[in-house]
């Protein structure tokens, strides 16, 4: 049901490109600094001890725009196609690694963490694979893992072994599979034994979709795992792919997780997007942004949840409009790669975006008055004649502004050209940026944050005299 094969769609034109490439190094993620390094979805997840994943394909690792999204947001990857049993014994017995070795070495390279996706599925299987014997079949799935798994021994941090095995809808059973038709319930446990031989560190995950509430489905994975543990079958970790729908994740996602915590095994969003009808809506981005924010809530609600995998980084190559027509806006980055409302959700709910209010304040002549004063930092990114910058201001007042528009003046004759999360306007050297439909609201203690692309003649002071709402805000 869920192919997960990378779309091949035509190049936009090439200013779009060079537009996408300048929207990512807007958002500071080409800046090696503390403070901007602070900003990104991988730093945040750092300091929590979670991962934040992606799915690559190491074709698309050459647009620049892609690579320093993939090489700045996250701290683990996963293949999207390169380690499937298509792509790495396309003949029995003759292994290719070539796309594969690709992805591990640009995590190798990056020090991000290596996640394997996946050793036995019933899709993307060779041909050859559905012709075998029941005898043939299980020694070229235990053949199949010790070569793939024992090619990735010691690189990989867990492998989703077992992918897909349980049948949809309300009967709680198993997949009507090649595997399960000619080698009986048992092959699930073989084929965890088999990958516990080849890679004796990697955690051992069993993955699947529509199982991220508590249902038939998820609850017979469950009853899976329960047996695995109390039989000694080596079983670490579940993955909940979380191909989700704009508003509709499960109530009981947090609980869902809690449970299978509770039998001892470590818990993981594997694939999470949340599509929606396309052309998006501003209220569906908004609610994709509130779903993003839970899904990540969530998790970091369960100690023993590792992390969430976004299946992709941007919605011009997501696997979505494919299977699904009419639908696609999955990802946090959009098709020109800029910054989702989605994007911030994610930020803010690994504690990013939104300053702490403290419990106890203490009043000092610096402090603003309640519901006045804002902090402006500016930080732009200047070549040639161009620029970007990304505007942070904070809201030090005692209340929540609730509709925003930030003032400032050039010093030097630059043009913004376009923005993002904002609507600017210039006359002249005065420049006013005006909140989107959906990010309005900025909490006391709060920050709200835009950019721009533009160009300067030589010079790129940074611009003076920014206020919020009018009222004239502190740099810093």
């Amino acid at each position: 049901m869920h192919p997960h094969r990378s779309r091949t769609r035509p190049a936009l034109l090439a200013g779009a490109l060079a537009l996408a490439t300048v929207l990512a190094v807007g958002l500071g993620i080409t800046r090696p600094g503390p403070a901007d390094a602070a900003t990104t979805l991988k730093a945040l997840a750092d300091a929590k001890g979670r991962d934040i994943g992606v799915a690559i394909d190491p074709n698309r690792l050459n647009e620049s725009a892609y690579r320093q999204l993939a090489d700045a947001e996250f701290n683990l990857v996963v293949a999207e196609n390169a380690m499937k049993w298509d792509a790495t014994e396309p003949n029995r017995g003759q292994f290719t690694f070539t796309q594969g070795d690709a992805v591990a070495s640009y995590a190798a390279a990056g020090g991000k963490r290596l996640y394997g996706h996946t050793l036995v599925w019933h899709s993307q299987l060779p041909g050859w694979v559905s012709g075998l014997s029941a005898t043939e079949l299980r020694q070229a799935m235990l053949d199949h893992i010790a070569g793939v798994a024992g090619h990735y021994r010691g690189k990989v941090v867990a492998w989703d072994v077992v992918n897909e095995a349980f049948a949809d809808g309300g009967s709680g059973g198993r997949r009507d599979s090649v595997f399960q038709q000619r080698l009986g319930d048992g092959w699930i446990e073989e084929a965890f034994r088999a990958a516990r031989a080849a890679d004796p560190a990697a955690k051992l995950c069993i993955n699947d979709y529509s199982t991220d509430g508590v249902n038939a489905k998820s609850t017979a994975i469950y009853n899976l795992v329960r047996d695995f543990k109390a039989r000694g079958v080596p079983i670490d970790c579940v993955g909940f792919q979380a191909h989700l729908i704009v508003g509709q994740v499960p109530g009981d996602l947090q609980s869902n997780l809690q449970r299978f915590a509770d039998l001892g095994v470590d818990v993981r969003i594997t694939e999470l997007d949340i599509r929606m009808p396309t052309p998006p809506s501003a209220a569906n981005l908004a609610t994709q942004a509130a779903d993003y924010r839970k899904v990540v809530t969530a998790c970091l609600a369960v100690t023993r949840c590792a992390g969430v995998t976004t299946w992709g980084i941007t919605d011009r190559y997501s696997w979505i409009p494919d299977v699904f027509p009419g639908q696609g806006a999955a990802l946090i980055w959009d098709e020109n790669y800029a910054p989702k409302p989605a994007y911030q959700a994610v930020a803010e709910a690994l504690g990013g975006g939104v300053t702490p209010t403290p419990t106890t304040p203490t009043p000092t002549p610096s402090t603003p008055p309640p519901g006045d004063g804002c902090t402006v930092t500016y930080v732009p990114n200047t070549w040639n004649t161009g620029f970007t910058a990304e505007v942070r201001v904070r809201n030090d007042g005692a209340t929540a502004v609730n509709g925003w528009t930030v003032g400032f003046t050039f010093g030097a004759g630059q043009r913004i050209t376009n923005a993002w999360n904002s609507t600017v306007t210039q006359s002249g050297s005065q420049v006013s940026a005006r909140n989107a439909s959906w990010n309005g609201t900025v909490p006391a203690g709060g920050t709200l944050s835009f950019g721009f692309q533009g160009t300067h003649g030589g010079s790129n002071p940074t611009p003076t005299g920014f206020t919020l709402n009018g009222s004239t805000c502190r740099t810093g």
